[in-house]
């Protein structure tokens, strides 16, 4: 295990500001340059073929064109989500000067393919709108804003939720010239922002599907530019020409691929509000079991899941990992906005992503293939037009939980007895790509090899190789990358039966530039065991201080510097770097096993306590003020020799 020290960080934090690609490309030893050179080279550099830096973006941005959105008031298009991205100056809403501390790479503007538009034609009060006596209504509602507009939104969201229809006009149906033209304007949006090695502006949208109010939601993105993207409409949940089930989503990609020769793939999220149906085990929630069908395309369909977001942190849950200290970590429990159903402890195996990795691991010893084999992203979900995930730049879930006195507290949606309050909203998270090149195809390619990882909103740089006989010296050179690549692979990769006892795990990470120093490196594994059960252990592998671990391998926390009333801390605590080689010392060869990296962040303000200090309130202590910063990163799998 080692620690770099702080005066190393000062030295480089400069250029981390550009590239980030300092971490990894200090003069490497000669035996780690790769052996392809077909020519003499001094350079170290000359023939490198991996990516040197991540690439850091938003896979799930909502604009105005989200019929939710504009139900709660967004003003901002696509275009506007995307100058913002890029790092220019853009007035939210509600009127406040926004803008990133450091600008995106990348960025999937996702509004909803269901009712794409609604509120677009509800405020210009179209005649199709207006013509229709319950159009009329919410029309005039809406116009009288306030609480009235307030409640016309959430009518018309509920009603959606829950699948009912208010009125034929409040519905945009995906095979109108409305729905072409909308679909059309997003796209032209995505081409002209596209700047090719500087910014890659994703064609995307969000299929919506809502099992009574439980979460089905995924995100599809397109490798493909404009051309391709429009010959075929996104697929919604409106029936007959749409569908709730995952599997007829699947189906119209793979018509999308056969009919244009084009790439797209998916992306679920918010497994933490489906009350369980997000992950199924045996069956789907409509009762039909699992087949070789179903793991087969949701492997092929869905290689990454959005761990993290707005709507709550999902990577484990203290039920479900009991011993785990820092699995209790902004989780929402009380269910969908949109439920009467409260959710209960059984529910939520199929929630979170973890177990979900456990359950694969089950599935494909018992159908051949593990459904849930996928990478880690994080994003934002955000309804504003906004992709801001850092704590003391948030700007909430939709344009009414934008910076004011109150949002900590306020109501952000209630229905039954189901309530969120304002400072329940989680400042998460951010997708890293390790992409050759900051282009749509490479990124995309990048995603679906599932070499990408998930933080909270902290840009810290993380690196996670599995092989066989990685050493000390591996990390000493000062260029993990070189032999992690050469010795084994990156994160989402795969490790096949090897005649040695066990692999060994590099892991490498380095603070953000600007953010807060690290705690510790854990690495989390999950395993079948011999009666076929699933199984986890958190390893803490590397960490800041002179900690020691207890017996049971735990560690004490590394400190805290939070100044809650001023809404500072003080990086004097944690490490700028931890890094450390790793074997498994309870590895069994015969055992299917996975791997990811958990790094952590000293402790920071949280969002809720720089409102609190810049409107000067005071806040219930029921609500956090402190948060530490976290990434995960894909796993890596062991597969033993059949």
């Amino acid at each position: 295990m080692y620690h770099f020290s702080v005066r190393f960080l000062v030295a480089v934090s400069v250029s981390a500001l550009g590239t980030l690609s300092f971490a990894f490309e200090p003069t490497p030893d000669a035996s780690s340059l790769s052996k392809a050179y077909t020519a003499k080279s001094y350079s170290p550099y000359a023939a490198r073929s991996f990516p040197v830096q991540p690439l850091w973006g938003d896979s799930h941005l909502h604009t105005s064109t989200s019929f939710d959105a504009g139900a709660f008031g967004n003003r901002l298009d696509a275009r506007a989500a995307y100058r913002f991205a890029k790092g220019e100056d853009v007035v939210s809403t509600t009127g406040f000067a926004a803008r990133l501390s450091r600008p995106l790479d990348w960025l999937v503007v996702a509004d909803h393919s269901d009712n794409m538009g609604l509120f677009d034609l509800i405020y210009t009060g179209d005649r199709s709108i207006t013509s229709d006596s319950e159009g009329k209504r919410i029309y005039d509602m809406i116009q009288a804003g306030g609480e009235q507009a307030v409640k016309a939104s959430i009518e018309l969201i509920d009603a959606f939720s829950k699948g009912k229809k208010i009125s034929d006009a409040l519905e945009v149906q995906p095979g109108t010239k409305l729905f072409r033209s909308v679909w059309d304007r997003q796209i032209a949006a995505a081409e002209e922002a596209y700047e090719p090695g500087r910014f890659t502006s994703f064609i995307g949208y969000e299929w919506t599907s809502l099992i009574q109010g439980n979460n089905m939601h995924r995100v599809v993105i397109y490798r493909d530019g404009g051309d391709r993207a429009r010959t075929m409409a996104p697929y919604t949940t409106l029936e007959p020409m749409g569908s709730p089930n995952p599997r007829d989503l699947w189906k119209w990609m793979q018509k999308y691929e056969q009919h244009t020769n084009g790439d797209v793939l998916a992306i679920a999220h918010n497994g933490n509000l489906s009350n369980g149906i997000m992950f199924p085990f045996e069956a789907q929630w409509n009762g039909v079991k699992l087949d070789q069908e179903y793991v087969t395309q949701r492997a092929r369909w869905e290689p990454m899941y959005e761990v993290t977001q707005i709507k709550g942190d999902g990577e484990a849950h203290p039920f479900l990992s009991p011993n785990d200290e820092f699995a209790d970590y902004e989780n929402w429990d009380k269910g969908n906005l949109n439920l009467s159903q409260a959710k209960t402890n059984d529910m939520l195996a199929g929630e979170y992503a973890r177990e979900a990795l456990k359950r694969g691991l089950t599935l494909e010893a018992k159908l051949g293939t593990n459904p849930y084999k996928f990478g880690m992203v994080g994003s934002t979900d955000s309804h504003t037009s906004l992709a801001t995930a850092q704590e003391d730049n948030f700007f909430g879930k939709h344009s009414g939980t934008e910076p004011n006195a109150e949002r900590p507290m306020h109501v952000v949606g209630q229905f039954g007895e189901n309530k969120i309050l304002g400072w329940e909203q989680v400042a998460s998270g951010l997708a890293a790509v390790w992409a050759m090149e900051n282009t749509r195809e490479a990124i995309f390619d990048a995603m679906e090899r599932k070499e990408v990882y998930a933080t909270t909103g902290s840009r810290m740089t993380v690196r996670f190789f599995g092989g066989w006989g990685f050493t000390d010296e591996d990390l000493k050179s000062r260029s993990p990358a070189f032999v992690g690549y050469a010795k084994g692979v990156p994160m989402g990769g795969d490790l096949s039966a090897h005649e040695a006892d066990a692999p060994t795990f590099m892991v490498y990470a380095l603070r953000d530039p600007i953010g807060a120093n690290l705690d510790r490196i854990q690495i989390v594994k999950g395993w079948l065991d011999k009666d076929g059960k699933s199984q986890e252990k958190v390893h803490n592998v590397a960490w800041a201080g002179d900690r020691k671990l207890d017996a049971a391998g735990k560690l004490p926390p590394v400190g805290d510097t939070v100044d809650v009333k001023k809404a500072t801390w003080t990086n004097t605590i944690g490490s700028s770097e931890l890094a450390t080689i790793w074997s498994d010392p309870e590895f069994d060869p015969a055992q299917k096993t996975f791997y990811y990296a958990r790094v952590i962040e000293i402790p920071t303000p949280r969002w809720t306590a720089y409102d609190a200090f810049r409107f000067g309130v005071n806040l219930p202590n029921e609500v956090p003020m402190k948060t530490q910063e976290r990434a995960y990163t894909s796993p890596i799998w062991y597969t033993p020799k059949s």
